[in-house]
């Protein structure tokens, strides 16, 4: 290439290559700018300070020297490119620090390494101008469905070309039992846009929850206008799918409207996703209800829900339980994704049988603990006691509530009651002072007397070895061991403590042991606290003056 190209015919080549490679001719004048300043240092000088410029209207080139003035000697870094005041002074007494003088230079034919080099660094430019095109391009259109022909194929990751861009559908986001060959079309959803060195990559995906979700919104128009929302989906890629849907007019059916006439809305997502089988399901803002549903075509007989630790015990019909859990655990396990909670399920026998063995312990507990006879021990079961510390401290109107139950027979289970409370505290606090808890771990709030010397036998003695606990430390953990899913119990699994109770207990100790500041609402509460108590004591002192 040489400068004395033909004017217009540069200006043409930087038009046609903006075109082609849809970026703004501005980008591809400025990298043949650029390769042009790369060319005249090599020739110039490598330390001057050189300007190319292509009029954009003529393609006029001119090249210029440009020396910028500084305050003093010690001020010069470059002195090809920058030059003392003083010295300016010389040339122009006018000038003062910050003016920049300029020179043009003679143009020059490039030579063979220079038109290599500046070949280099146009094809490098505009590369890197079409990866950031592609990047705005793309990046708004995440969660998308784009059209594309799969360009290659490389180690089971399909490169899909989208038309001014390249995806990548890896192994794990395509279909298991579809195979993708070169030159077929295809349609992915888009679920990241990430600008990386090599240029942006865009991840597609035919085996995502929200491909399903966007087929839905092309075939039902219901979707699409959103007066029906699909809330939630959960996929085993290529063989089956739960989506929950919920309509915002109670003239449609969401499931009717999502499944179509005859089944042909529905037909032909299924058709799109290779044969994969769409359960259709009505979402509800009650989870209980939402599980139920999840669940289908399982019938569902009882539903036990515990939000602290976000599982439900759900029990169903002995004839009902293979259905309930499907083949290889598919149907619970897509319903557990569904819904976002731990699913347990159990026949109503195994419940009935669970239930009796509770009943009998805790009659056991009764008799043993009030002295009183299997009768009883089972009618106070029935009534709902569940424990000793209900019938220590209920009301005692609410025993004599009991049929056959008098003023003297209630009195009498209260006291037995709190006396045997009383004596399994103080075994407690025996076997809390033989493992060595330190009193002031006791008094920590949240411990409980039980609780101590659970931590005593687990090694936490102190505030201090509170403070270095985790929450699953206590509470334990869920490991997978050879492929399977083993609980590892904490030091206090048999209490049942909620995390947030956890995480405030262990939070307390180390604000104790000063490893961290008192949450701010706790600082103002115990500010309010002590403003109470000095405006009690500033009464009381005022009354006595009096």
């Amino acid at each position: 290439m040489a400068i004395s190209a033909n004017r217009l015919e540069l200006l043409q080549i930087a038009r046609s290559v903006a075109y082609e490679k849809n970026i703004e001719e501005e980008i591809v004048l400025g990298a043949i700018e650029e390769a042009i300043q790369r060319a005249a240092r090599a020739r110039y000088g490598a330390d001057l300070d050189i300007i190319a410029k292509i009029d954009q209207r003529s393609g006029e080139l001119t090249l210029t020297r440009r020396q910028t003035v500084v305050a003093t000697n010690e001020d010069v870094e470059n002195p090809s490119a920058q030059i003392p005041v003083g010295v300016a002074k010389r040339i122009d007494p006018s000038v003062d620090v910050g003016h920049v003088f300029t020179e043009e230079l003679p143009l020059f034919d490039f030579g063979r390494v220079m038109s290599l080099t500046g070949k280099q660094v146009i094809t490098q430019r505009v590369r890197e101008a079409e990866r950031d095109k592609q990047y705005e391009e793309y990046k708004d259109r995440v969660g998308e469905i784009v059209n594309g022909l799969v360009k290659r194929v490389e180690y089971g990751n399909v490169i899909v070309d989208l038309g001014r861009g390249e995806g990548i559908i890896r192994r794990n986001d395509g279909l298991p039992r579809e195979t993708l060959r070169v030159g077929d079309r295809v349609r992915c959803y888009i679920y990241d846009v990430r600008r990386e060195a090599k240029g942006p990559q865009i991840f597609l995906s035919r085996a995502h929850p929200g491909f399903m979700a966007k087929l839905f919104a092309q075939e039902v128009p219901e979707v699409y206008d959103g007066v029906i929302e699909i809330k939630a989906v959960a996929r085993d890629p290529s063989s089956r799918a739960k989506i929950a849907v919920i309509s915002y007019d109670n003239s449609i059916d969401p499931v009717g409207a999502c499944v179509g006439m005859r089944g042909s809305r529905v037909q032909a997502v299924v058709s799109e996703l290779g044969g994969e089988k769409i359960d259709i399901i009505p979402w509800s803002p009650d989870n209980a209800t939402f599980i139920v549903n999840a669940l289908q075509p399982a019938e569902v007989a009882k539903v036990v829900l515990d939000e602290d630790e976000g599982r439900v015990e759900v029990v169903v019909p002995d004839d009902q339980l293979s259905l309930a859990i499907g083949r290889r655990g598919q149907n619970v396990r897509l319903a557990s994704q569904l819904t976002g909670w731990t699913i347990d399920i159990t026949t109503e026998e195994e419940d009935r049988a669970r239930r009796e063995k509770e009943a009998s312990e805790l009659t056991d507990l009764f008799m043993t603990a009030l002295e009183v006879d299997e009768m009883m021990g089972r009618l106070l079961v029935s009534e709902g006691f569940e424990s000793i510390e209900d019938i220590a401290y209920i009301e005692i109107d609410q025993l004599f509530a009991i049929e056959g139950f008098d003023e003297d027979v209630s009195v009498e289970l209260q006291t037995r009651a709190r006396d045997y409370l009383e004596a399994q505290a103080t075994a407690l606090d025996n076997r809390r002072k033989e493992l060595g808890v330190a009193d002031e771990l006791l008094e920590l709030e949240g411990v409980t007397l039980p609780m101590a010397v659970k931590l005593g036998e687990g090694g936490v003695k102190t505030v201090e070895d509170l403070a270095g606990m985790v929450t699953d430390d206590l509470r334990g953990w869920w490991d997978v061991k050879n492929g399977e899913r083993v609980r590892e119990p904490g030091i206090l699994e048999d209490l049942n403590l909620s995390a947030e109770d956890t995480d405030a207990m262990i939070m307390r100790a180390r604000v104790i042991m000063g490893w961290v500041e008192a949450p701010v609402e706790e600082v103002v509460e115990a500010e309010a606290d002590g403003e109470d108590a000095t405006d009690q004591e500033a009464e009381a002192s005022a009354d006595g003056q009096a």
